[in-house]
């Protein structure tokens, strides 16, 4: 009985060390699918400019993106002269929601800064995840629309779940489902991610829908016409306006 204890803790500790291993070759392998660690170290700034449809296609739209390293982004969405913007300073989430009739800044929770905070993460949460406090783990293959995947599940610092499906093939991002724990309940999200193409050496996808997975008519579609990297942005446009300081 004592051989078959030990025996059976032998085999237990190898399997999760050969899991370890996977998920740590497999994340090697997408960061060197995208183009490997130098390059995409290289981008300090990158701004994505696309097309959100929207609500069954009866909201089209601009979308811009940009983001800053180490932890900075903007996100708005133009419709009919009117813009919507969505910013994190690196410690603050704060937005302008002139769709909902107001047109003055305003902070946001830390609820509703959620999402911006994984946004701002500049290359994802795989790279560099152990220095961010994130962990990963390898669970085996898949299905994404009928294809096989790769499903790594990414505990982010805060808790919140990421499940990033890889391409078997390519090893690239196919599928982000994320999970986001807010007071006592979850917020599922779903992202395709697709349509991959080379700016600068590093492997970006042009197109991006996602929404709740709860809720199909959620769904977003966005479209990217454009994607500059290393483009001149400056700090304060990501800031908390003069209007919210105290």
């Amino acid at each position: 009985m004592r051989y078959c204890l030990i025996l059976l803790s032998v085999v237990l500790f190898c399997n999760l060390y050969a899991a370890s291993q996977t998920a740590e070759e497999l994340v090697n392998k997408n960061i060197e699918a995208k183009g490997g660690i130098e390059k995409i170290k290289a981008v300090k700034t990158v701004r994505l400019t696309g097309k959100l449809v929207a609500n069954g296609g009866f909201i089209t739209g601009v979308q811009t993106q940009e983001n800053m390293r180490p932890n900075l982004v903007r996100e708005t969405f133009s419709l009919q002269g009117m813009t919507s913007v969505q910013a994190y300073d690196g410690q603050i989430g704060w937005q302008i929601q002139p769709f909902g009739g107001r047109k003055d800044p305003e902070l946001m929770g830390e609820d509703d800064t959620r999402d911006l905070l994984i946004d701002s993460d500049f290359d994802g949460p795989l790279v560099d995840y152990k220095e961010k406090g994130n962990s990963v783990e390898y669970l085996g293959h898949d299905v994404v629309d009928g294809d096989d995947a790769l499903r790594l599940k990414v505990t982010l610092k805060d808790g919140d779940i990421i499940y990033c499906y890889l391409d078997p093939d390519t090893y690239l991002e196919i599928r982000r489902e994320t999970q986001e724990f807010i007071r006592g309940s979850i917020k599922e999200t779903v992202t395709d991610i697709g349509s991959y193409k080379p700016v600068a050496g590093v492997m970006y996808p042009f197109s991006i829908a996602s929404g709740l997975k709860s809720d199909p008519s959620s769904w977003q579609t966005v479209t990217l016409v454009k994607i500059e990297v290393n483009v001149p942005l400056v700090q304060s446009d990501f800031a908390v306006p003069a209007s919210l300081r105290k």
